[in-house]
C-alpha cells in the first residue's frame, strides 16, 4: 500500500504531454516551435524561446483549448487572465465525444474567484495564487476524447490569456467516474429562501464539494442556513443534513474573519463600505469525505438571518453556486446557461 508520495517513485507506461500557447496540440517535441516576427519581445533570439506565451480570446466567440484522443487522464490545469474574463468567458469540457458539456462554469468562478474578483485559495483541489496564478489538480479521466473549450461572450476582445493543461495518457480503471462542474446562480426570496446547487442528477457518483459566491443583500448575519443533500429518491427531508452555513464550510460562529485550508476556506470577505453590497465567497471539498450516490442527488442551501425577536429571518440573498461532482455517464443535461448579462456581479 503507497501514499502519494510513495507513489511518485513507481514507474508507469504512461505517457506525459502537455499543451500550451506555445504547443497547442501538445505534439511530442512540437513546443517552441513559432518563428518570431520583428515585433515580438523575442525576436532578438529567434525560434525555440518565448514567442507565443498568450492567446488573445476574440469578441463573442469560441476557442478550442484542448482537443487530443484517449484513454488518458488531465492532471493539472494552469491558466491566468484579467478579471474582464472571470464573468464573461466560460470554460466548458467534453469527454468521449459527448455532444453536452460536463463542465460549464465561468472561468472565474471554477477557480473559486466570483463576483468577478480573485482571492488567494490554498485548497488541495484548487489554487489561486498572487495576482491571479489559477490552478486545478482535479483529475479528469477519459476513454475516447477530451475536448475543452473557452468562450469569450465580452463585447471586446479580451488579450493575455495564458492556458497549460497537462495530461497522461494512459489505461482508465473501470471503475473511474467522469468529472463534472455545473454554474447556477438564483436570488433567494423570503418565500423560498433556498439555492439549489445541483438537481437533475442521474447515475452513479460522488459528490466532491461546492463554491459558493454569496451576495448579501442585507444587514446583519447571513449563514443560519443548513446545506442539504438528497441522496437516492430521498423525499421531503435529506438524508445528510448540516447544521449551518458557516458549519458546513468549517467555520464556527460567524466565521469573524476569512482562511484557506486543503479541504474547506472563507477566502473573501468583502466588508460593503461605501454602500457596496457585501459579498462572500466560500469553498468546501469532499475530498476526504465524499458523499456517495448510486442512482440520484440533489443538493441544497438556505438563506437565514436572524429576526430581533429571536427567530430565523428568511433571506433575499444572491447566490452563484459551482458544484464538483463525478458520475458515470450519460449524464443529464445541464439547466440553459445563463446569459454574460445574467451573470454580472453587483
Amino acid at each position: 500500500m503507497f501514499t502519494n508520495l510513495e507513489s511518485i517513485g513507481l514507474l508507469s507506461n504512461a505517457k506525459t504531454r502537455s499543451i500550451s500557447a506555445e504547443n497547442p496540440d501538445g505534439a511530442v517535441g512540437g513546443g517552441a516551435k513559432v518563428i518570431p516576427d520583428i515585433y515580438n519581445p523575442g525576436s532578438a533570439l529567434g525560434k525555440g524561446w518565448k514567442v507565443r506565451p498568450c492567446i488573445t480570446l476574440p469578441k463573442k466567440s469560441l476557442t478550442t483549448l484542448v482537443d487530443v484522443e484517449g484513454p488518458g487522464s488531465i492532471t493539472h490545469i494552469w491558466i491566468t487572465v484579467g478579471e474582464i474574463a472571470y464573468r464573461n468567458c466560460v470554460l466548458r469540457m467534453y469527454w468521449d465525444g459527448e455532444e453536452d458539456p460536463s463542465v460549464e462554469v465561468p472561468v472565474g468562478d471554477f477557480f473559486c474567484c466570483g463576483h468577478g474578483l480573485r482571492a488567494k485559495i490554498n485548497s488541495l483541489p484548487i489554487s489561486v495564487n498572487p495576482s491571479g496564478g489559477f490552478n486545478s489538480y482535479f483529475p479528469m479521466s477519459f476513454r475516447k476524447s477530451c475536448k475543452i473549450t473557452v468562450e469569450n461572450c465580452h463585447t471586446e476582445d479580451i488579450g493575455g490569456f495564458f492556458y497549460q493543461f497537462d495530461y497522461m495518457l494512459c489505461d482508465i480503471p473501470d471503475n473511474m467516474a467522469y468529472f463534472h462542474a455545473q454554474w447556477r446562480r438564483s436570488m433567494t426570496s423570503r418565500e423560498y429562501p433556498e439555492h439549489i446547487i445541483l438537481d437533475g442528477v442521474k447515475g452513479k457518483g460522488q459528490y466532491t464539494g461546492v463554491y459558493l459566491a454569496w451576495e448579501q443583500m442585507s444587514n446583519g448575519w447571513w449563514g443560519e442556513g443548513e446545506l442539504k443533500c438528497y441522496i437516492d429518491g430521498d423525499g421531503e427531508y435529506p438524508t445528510y443534513c448540516g447544521t449551518g452555513t458557516e458549519d458546513y464550510f468549517g467555520g464556527a460562529w460567524g466565521f469573524g474573519d476569512t482562511f484557506s485550508t486543503p479541504f474547506l476556506g472563507y477566502p473573501l470577505w468583502k466588508h460593503g463600505n461605501g454602500g457596496e453590497i457585501p459579498k462572500h465567497g466560500l469553498y468546501r471539498f469532499h475530498i476526504m469525505d465524499p458523499i456517495r450516490f448510486e442512482k440520484d442527488i440533489k443538493v441544497t442551501i438556505q438563506a437565514l438571518g436572524w429576526y430581533p425577536n429571536g427567530k430565523f429571518e428568511p433571506l433575499t440573498d444572491d447566490i452563484a453556486s459551482t458544484v464538483y461532482w463525478y458520475q458515470t455517464h450519460p449524464h443529464a443535461k445541464f439547466p440553459d446557461f445563463p446569459l454574460v448579462e445574467a451573470r454580472f456581479p453587483r
